[in-house]
Formats: C-alpha cells, structure tokens, sequence
C-alpha cells in the first residue's frame, strides 16, 4: 500500500471539494480549503480519526467498503476511483453509478433538525 501517495490523494481530492458541493452553506469565514475531515468522514460514514490517520499515512490499509465510501463522499470519477483502490493496494469492485459510492448529501439542518413525531392514531369517532 502506497500509504503517503493515498494520504496526499485524499488531501487533495478534500480540499478540493467546496462545501457547496455537498450541500452546506457557503461561509467566507472557513479556514480550510476545501472541506473539513469531519465533513469527509460523515460523509463516507466513517469515524474522523480513522479518516485522520488514512489522510496523515498513519492508518492501516482501508477495506473496500471504506474506499467506496470515501470515492463517494470525495465525488470522485470513475478513474479516480480507480486510482484510489490502486493506491490502498487493492483492486476496485464495479462503480454503484456515477460516484461509485453511497455518498449522500448534507443535512440542510445539520445537528439541529427536528425530530419528526410520530402521529398518533386517531381516537375513533362516537
């Protein structure tokens, strides 16, 4: 596994996403390019520290289910993805669509959306 080569892909494909992207609101006060790690882990429904230690070639070698979730949340194309599995040492199973993966959007709400009730059945009429 080529863990330098995929931390450095992984950082780059990350920063270059914007947060618009992926749903979230723009805001001129981020310090980071591109999207945060956290965003990149929820996104790819892993935690943040696996996801740090991957982007910082400290991690062990990622399975094929976290690749295809980050070639989602990355939105990376077909070769891209490619060159993912390539870099993790692994070959890639056939893409599910165009982003290979089961990216989903942001929440519009994140953190704060209200929990739907559930509805109550109807008292029966006399």
């Amino acid at each position: 596994m080529a863990r330098h080569e995929l931390a450095r892909f992984l950082r780059d494909r990350r920063e270059g996403l914007r947060p618009q992207d992926i749903g979230l609101p723009a805001d001129p006060h981020r310090r980071t390019p591109g999207l945060r790690r956290e965003e990149v882990a929820e996104l790819a429904h892993m935690s943040v520290d696996y996801y740090t230690r991957l982007e910082q070639a400290r991690g062990p070698r990622p399975s094929p289910r976290i690749l295809d979730g980050l070639a989602g949340a990355l939105r990376l194309a077909p070769a891209e993805r490619s060159h993912l599995f390539r870099l993790a040492g692994t070959s890639a199973p056939r893409a599910r669509g165009r982003s290979g993966g089961s990216a989903r959007m942001w929440p519009r709400c994140s953190g704060g959306c209200p929990t739907p009730r559930r509805s109550s059945p109807t008292p029966p009429t006399t």
